[in-house]
């Protein structure tokens, strides 16, 4: 399934960058830390499906596992550096090449989405199989995301071309999750923190969305006014919770090695 790329232009020398500064060190080891994290949790799918991030303090720059590794394996020590030319600045190994070609243009394209998850972890995906919308605002975890989603509705076979990425940015536009029919999710967010917030609770929204769907008893949706409230109240500290989140998350990741 999956394909490797190879590097479209002249690679940088890694030695005229600053890739070890602070904040660098902590991005890798949470992204890292968000890799183990899906993997315990039943979110990655072989060794397909892909994290990225900007690297901090370099607007042409990002973060992205590299092909042949599960996600358990993937460490803030072998987390690729690349540019959107598709070369690899930093890192052994090349990126796979629906990673590159989804993740670069949706930050080329989208500068506000400084992290991106792409997975087609069970339940959401299972919502992308489905005709009409995918989540439905049944339940409070569902309403994290109300009026944040977006749904591409056209299947276009593999990313393997900057036009495809293109067109999965536009699709996603200002939404911060994105259903692709017939294929998985993204997740898009300011912060790594944020990212996995999201991905986890999108997750535990699709299980339980599908648990009460296989009753077959009439499904009892929020209305508007109380679905709008309800997310109001749950973005007023959604960053602070999601850096707890990863926070905790990553204590028990420590733990768990």
């Amino acid at each position: 399934m999956a394909h490797i790329l190879s590097g479209t232009g002249k690679a940088r020398p890694s030695a005229t960058l600053h890739l070890e500064t602070e904040a660098i060190t902590t991005a890798r080891n949470e992204l890292a830390a968000c890799f183990q994290l899906a993997a315990l949790h039943g979110l990655e799918e072989g060794i397909c499906n892909h994290f990225s991030a900007m690297l901090p303090g370099h607007d042409d720059l990002f973060l992205v596992n590299p092909y042949g590794y599960a996600f358990s394996e993937v460490t803030a020590q072998n987390l690729l550096v690349c540019d959107f030319a598709g070369n690899v600045v930093a890192g052994d190994g090349e990126p796979e090449a629906t990673a590159f070609y989804i993740h670069a243009r949706l930050h080329q394209q989208l500068p506000r989405v400084k992290v991106a998850f792409h997975t087609h972890m069970p339940h959401a995906t299972a919502l992308c199989l489905l005709q009409g919308p995918p989540l439905l605002w049944l339940g409070q975890t569902a309403l994290k995301f109300y009026g944040r989603t977006a749904v591409d509705e056209d299947y276009n076979g593999l990313a393997l071309d900057a036009s495809e990425g293109d067109r999965i940015a536009s699709v996603m536009g200002d939404a911060d999750i994105l259903f692709l029919k017939n294929h998985g999710v993204i997740v898009a967010a300011p912060t790594i923190a944020e990212a996995w917030d999201d991905l986890y609770y999108l997750e535990r929204a699709a299980q339980v969305q599908l648990l009460a769907m296989a009753t077959q008893r009439e499904l009892k949706p929020v209305p508007h006014a109380i679905a709008q409230r309800a997310y109001e109240q749950m973005r007023e500290g959604d960053a602070q919770s999601a850096r707890a989140h990863l926070t905790s998350a990553m204590r028990r990741l420590a733990l768990h090695n």
